[in-house]
C-alpha cells in the first residue's frame, strides 16, 4: 500500500513514525510528503519531538526529499495536490488541516490517487467512520473522515456498551491536553475561555465528539452530552462517562469488561495505578481503567479511560487507510 501524507504536523509526524517504527509498517510505503513549511524545518521537527522524543534512527535531508534512516522520502511544497501527480497513490493522508470543503479535499482525488482519509472532522468527507464503531458502513466512499480523537475514544466504547447493557443516557467528559488551537498566552480566540493561555489554566470549551457521534452512531447522540476541559498538559488525554444503562449488570463489573475488550485493539485495559504519561504513545483508541470502575446500584457506571490523542488516532489512521485499499472491487 502506497500513502502520501498531506500536512506534516503533529498527526503526520506521528502516522510517519509509526509506519517506520511500529508493527503498523508492515507493507507501507510512505511514496512522498506535502507540507508548506521548509523541509529543513519538517526534518528538525521529525528529529526532535517534544513528546515523542527524538527519533532513534538518522533524520538528514537533500535535494527535494527527506532522508530517514538513508531512505529518502520525496517532498514537496505545494498548497494544492492537483499540481502533483499522485496516480500511483492509494491513500492520501490528509492531515494538513485544511480539508473543510468537498473541492478542498477531492484534490488528492484530481491527482490521481484512489481515496482520501482526513484526519478530523470534515463536512468535506463522504461519510464519516471509527474503527471499531461503523466501519462497516466505509462502502466505495473515496473521501472519509477519521473523525476526531476524543470520537474515537468514545464511539467504540457506546457501541460496545448499548450492545451489551443498553444505554439508556449518559454523560462523558473529556479532559484533553492542550493543542496546537490554543494560544501560548491570552489571545483572542473562537471563544472568551478558548482565549486564555493554554498551559496555565484548567479551561472548560465545547468538543466535536457530540455531533461525530451523531455521525457514527445514530440515535446515541440523543442519549448523550458531551462535555470538554482542555488542561496544562502537553499530551495523553481521558474520557469521564456515567452512564444509564437499561439491564442491570450481574456479576462484577470489572469481569464484564474484561470479558468484552479483553485482546481488543481499539480499546484497551488497565488495572495499574497509572497517571497521563504512563500511556503515552499507546495505540489503543482508549485504555480503559479498571481501577476507576464504579457502579452506582445496578444500572448506573462511572468509567474513565485513557487515550494518547495522538499516537492511538495515527495508529487509526493507518488501519483506516489499509482497510480502504484493501476494500473488494
Amino acid at each position: 500500500m502506497k500513502v502520501f501524507i498531506n500536512g506534516f504536523g503533529r498527526i503526520g509526524r506521528t502516522i510517519l513514525r509509526q509506519v517506520l517504527q511500529a508493527d503498523h509498517g508492515s507493507g507501507i510505503e510512505v511514496a512522498g510528503i506535502n507540507d508548506i513549511a521548509s523541509l529543513e524545518t519538517c526534518a528538525y521537527l521529525f528529529r526532535y519531538d517534544s513528546v515523542f522524543g527524538p527519533y532513534p534512527g538518522t533524520v538528514t535531508q537533500t535535494e527535494g526529499a527527506l532522508c530517514v534512516d538513508g531512505m529518502g522520502l520525496p517532498f514537496s511544497r505545494s498548497n494544492d495536490l492537483r499540481t502533483l501527480d499522485l496516480s500511483d497513490i492509494d491513500v492520501v493522508l490528509e492531515c494538513s488541516g485544511v480539508a473543510n470543503t468537498h473541492a478542498i479535499a477531492e484534490r488528492g482525488l484530481t491527482a490521481g490517487a484512489r481515496n482520501v482519509l482526513i484526519s478530523g472532522p470534515s463536512d468535506a468527507a463522504d461519510r464519516t467512520v471509527v474503527l471499531g464503531a461503523n466501519e462497516g458502513e466505509m462502502g466505495d466512499h473515496r473521501i472519509l473522515s477519521n473523525a476526531s480523537c476524543t470520537t474515537n475514544a468514545i464511539a467504540p466504547l457506546l457501541k460496545a456498551i448499548d450492545g451489551q447493557f443498553g444505554l439508556t443516557r449518559g454523560h462523558i467528559t473529556t479532559i484533553h491536553c492542550y493543542t496546537g488551537s490554543q494560544p501560548t498566552v491570552d489571545a483572542p480566540g473562537p471563544s472568551m475561555e478558548r482565549s486564555r493561555a493554554a498551559a496555565v489554566s484548567m479551561i472548560p470549551t465545547s468538543t466535536s465528539a457530540a455531533s461525530q457521534i451523531a455521525r457514527v452512531l445514530s440515535g446515541i447522540d440523543e442519549r448523550l452530552s458531551v462535555s470538554a476541559v482542555r488542561v496544562p498538559a502537553i499530551s495523553v488525554s481521558a474520557i469521564d462517562a456515567v452512564l444509564q444503562l437499561a439491564t442491570p449488570v450481574e456479576g462484577s463489573i470489572t469481569d464484564r469488561l474484561s470479558e468484552m475488550f479483553g485482546g481488543s485493539g481499539i480499546i484497551g485495559l488497565t488495572n495499574d495505578p497509572c497517571v497521563s504519561t504512563d500511556l503515552r504513545a499507546r495505540v489503543e483508541s482508549l485504555i480503559l481503567s479498571l481501577r476507576e470502575t464504579e457502579m452506582i446500584g445496578a444500572t448506573q457506571v462511572r468509567l474513565f479511560g485513557w487515550y494518547d490523542n495522538e499516537w492511538g488516532f495515527s495508529a487509526r489512521m493507518i488501519e483506516m487507510a489499509q482497510l480502504m485499499t484493501n476494500r473488494p472491487g
